[in-house]
């Protein structure tokens, strides 16, 4: 990944009309399953697109790597809370994949209130030569049937089902901000800003409260819980943060109730720092284990963090996103891009990590040789094919020709969704209501 010329390529991007863009078609989360082979989107109407990769074929063999629409369902419709008086937004928070077990794909979806598992699966052939029904599927009179009949299957075009199997409601007061499935692969986790629910995933009328931070007067609740997520190999470890910018890694053996830690991260604040903003650009707004489980990541809103598990004192490596908006601060809080929840992924040999900006800026930051990249996600430069410019960004004095001022950016348009393939250089970024997909040049 080099500064100078950037060899990443947009393979295709999946762009919904501009002008028939609404509120519902802005991407709330997106999500490769555990092969890569498929990749998920949920937006703001509560509609989940499934997209799968192109097979190699022999007389194109650079065709793959093409993403294309797989299955398209609506996931979640919006509800009211009649108790409360409150409308449940359809908007889909988090999606995650099932490990595939068989021929069938499995997903977990989340809004506010409620958690769905989704089957997806395919179907190719048809029975027919039913004895009491007739082609159309009418009842046949059992007078009229005189010979019994062995049904058949037929081929038929092809044809992607999407079928709720389990709905997993009424565990959380507060919203539902992630959901994380263990390396157990029979239970996850469900977490609002106060609780952490564990669920089985094959019993939907109940759950366990692992953590509850609710304090018993809502007058004294100073944090709230930001992102959760399992260790990717034991079972009984998970991480959660928080809006106080610390991070608690607790141990399901210790105890029922999770309320305290085994571990505890934080990196006390430079006092030369210290502003009216400090508390709310430290809070946590995403954490992930490395594929690895030796490190975690997290997300503030300025900078990306490296944690050793072993060393709870202080971030091993800590990467400014976009140090230039610490001027702007002022006037972020007044239009609310400050309280923006940005996520960052690793890549599949965690040697590097992603997260995104604004002005459809995401950045790249390679751990082994501290380079970093800026890449711009936008319609402009998305020709199919195209090679990616680095971006900068200058602060004050003189601008070069090729560099954008920072009080020229677009604070509406902002990356905070990104996922990355778990074995290649493939990464798809969600702006607005458009999906990139971009991978790197091959040769």
């Amino acid at each position: 990944m080099e500064e100078e010329s950037d060899n990443r390529k947009i393979n295709n991007s999946f762009l919904r009309d501009h002008n028939y863009a609404t509120e519902a078609d802005i991407i709330s989360t997106v999500e490769f399953n555990s092969t890569g082979e498929l990749l998920a989107t949920g937006d703001k109407g509560g509609r989940v697109v499934v997209f799968q990769r192109e097979q190699e074929s022999k007389n194109q063999p650079q065709r793959r790597g093409e993403y294309n629409v797989y299955s398209t369902f609506q996931s979640h419709e919006p509800e009211f809370d009649y108790l409360k008086s409150l409308e449940i937004e359809e908007k889909i928070n988090k999606i995650r994949w099932l490990p595939q077990q068989n021929a069938a794909y499995f997903l977990l979806s989340t809004n506010d209130k409620t958690v769905k598992l989704w089957k997806i699966s395919e179907r190719d052939k048809r029975p027919e030569g039913y004895n009491l029904k007739d082609d159309d599927g009418r009842i046949r009179d059992p007078a009229t049937i005189t010979s019994l009949r062995v049904p058949v299957l037929r081929p038929m075009d092809l044809m992607v089902e999407a079928t709720p199997r389990r709905v997993f409601s009424n565990g959380h007061t507060y919203h539902i901000n992630s959901i994380s499935v263990n390396s157990d692969y029979e239970t996850y986790m469900s977490t609002d800003d106060l609780r952490i629910n564990l669920w089985h995933l094959e019993i939907t009328n109940r759950s366990f409260n692992i953590v509850d931070i609710k304090p018993a007067n809502m007058e004294e609740l100073t944090e709230v819980i930001t992102a959760a997520e399992f260790h990717p190999h034991q079972c009984n470890t998970f991480v959660y943060s928080s809006s106080k910018g610390s991070i608690r890694l607790c141990d399901m053996r210790a105890a029922a109730l999770c309320d305290n830690h085994s571990k505890f991260f934080e990196e006390p604040e430079d006092p030369s720092n210290r502003s009216f903003f400090s508390e709310i650009i430290s809070s946590i707004s995403d954490v992930k284990f490395s594929h690895s489980g030796r490190y975690l990541m997290t997300r503030d809103y300025l900078t990306v963090k490296v944690w050793d598990l072993n060393m709870e004192s202080k971030p091993l490596e800590t990467y400014q996103v976009h140090d230039y908006l610490r001027s702007k601060l002022c006037s972020l809080y007044e239009n609310d891009c400050i309280f923006d929840k940005f996520e960052c992924v690793w890549n599949g040999s965690d040697s590097m990590i992603m997260t995104g900006s604004y002005n459809n800026f995401f950045r790249m930051f390679d751990r082994n040789t501290k380079r970093d990249v800026t890449l711009e996600a936008s319609r402009e430069n998305s020709k199919p094919r195209a090679v990616l410019k680095p971006r900068k960004v200058c602060v004050g004095g003189k601008r070069r020709k090729d560099e954008i001022s920072v009080d020229s950016l677009d604070f509406s348009k902002k990356i905070l969704h990104t996922t990355w393939h778990p074995s290649e250089n493939i990464i798809a970024v969600a702006a607005t209501n458009n999906l990139y997909i971009f991978q790197d040049k091959v040769n």
